[in-house]
């Protein structure tokens, strides 16, 4: 296993300054890395899509992590899929070929679970990356990080150039988007929750009907695998982060309402879009390649998310 030491690098963190990019910060330390030999770039004072910038930031690193995304919920893909696709696009072709050509040691890029087929077999292997077209409202998103797999492909195959692409699931955890126009399932269900208890509501509506299962990583996981990536993986094969752990829907409200207390009666809105029916990943090429494997419990974690969300609803 190859293992680079990240005590001397220059490491630059794309989306720094987010939801897992505190984290992943918080584990290139805990590994070793110099917190003064590590740069973040924001997109207002940084916008990759603009190709002089994305010089300017991989100019004299070693390492990068690009973890950057313009990214949102089914609101946000069906809104602006062209934006989606632009965004994302250019952003990662563009740092990536600034990095090969300012000699950049190591590129990761942190792709999405959105980029695999509509119909992929459960659990999601990263084999069936290319087995059919996404779902609809998430190909555009999808597929422009998709695209970003197959320029680091072939930067190593022309280059020798040791880029690497990690795809977390569902991620949650204390720090998340709870923005109801843009956010995912956890924050969204935690927040919707919290405000029936407000208003003293008996009932809570709920799009769908509880039956799709979703996989989730807890953030401090999802940096920890992406940090372990960066570390001992060098091959050109995708590689999925999760938990292979898969619950309902259903099962996740009832948890979420279980542990907020909330004991009002859940009101199943079917003619609502339930969403890909199934997403659970396969984990075992991160655990065979670099050693990971996820150590939250899914209760705690969500636990820690509840109470953060609680603690700063209030400010």
């Amino acid at each position: 296993m190859d293992h680079i030491s990240l005590d001397d690098k220059r490491i630059l963190v794309t989306g720094g300054a987010g939801f897992l990019g505190k984290q992943v910060i918080a584990q290139l330390q805990a590994a070793g890395a110099n917190p003064d030999k590590i740069t973040v770039t924001r997109s207002r004072d940084c916008d990759l899509r603009v190709w002089e910038n994305c010089q300017r930031a991989a100019n004299q690193q070693d390492i990068i992590i690009h973890l950057a995304a313009h990214v949102g919920g089914i609101g946000l893909n069906r809104e602006k899929p062209a934006e989606l696709f632009y965004d994302n696009l250019m952003m990662g072709a563009q740092l990536i070929h600034a990095a090969y050509q300012a000699g950049v040691q190591k590129f990761v890029c942190v792709g999405t679970i959105c980029a695999y087929p509509k119909f992929t077999p459960v659990p999601f292997k990263e084999d069936d990356l290319w087995n059919g077209y996404p779902e609809e409202t998430n190909a555009p998103y999808g597929i422009a990080k998709k695209a970003l797999l197959v320029q680091l492909q072939s930067y190593r195959d022309q280059y020798g150039f040791d880029g690497v692409y990690v795809l977390p699931v569902n991620l949650y955890g204390p720090e998340d988007n709870f923005d109801p126009r843009s956010s995912h399932v956890i924050p969204a269900l935690i927040r919707k929750v919290y405000e029936a208890q407000q208003r003293g509501e008996t009932q809570l509506p709920v799009w769908g009907d509880g039956s799709p299962t979703r996989e989730f990583l807890y953030s401090e996981d999802a940096a920890r695998g992406i940090v372990m990536a960066t570390q001992h993986y060098s091959q050109p094969d995708p590689v999925n982060l999760g938990t292979g752990y898969e619950i309902s829907i259903k099962d996740l409200v009832e948890l979420i309402c279980e542990l907020m207390e909330f004991k009002g009666e859940l009101v199943w809105q079917t003619d609502k879009p339930n969403g890909q029916p199934r997403r659970c990943l396969d984990t075992d090429r991160a655990r065979q390649a670099f050693g990971f494997e996820a150590r939250m419990d899914f209760r705690e974690g969500l636990k820690r998310t509840i109470d953060w969300y609680r603690a700063h609803a209030e400010d």
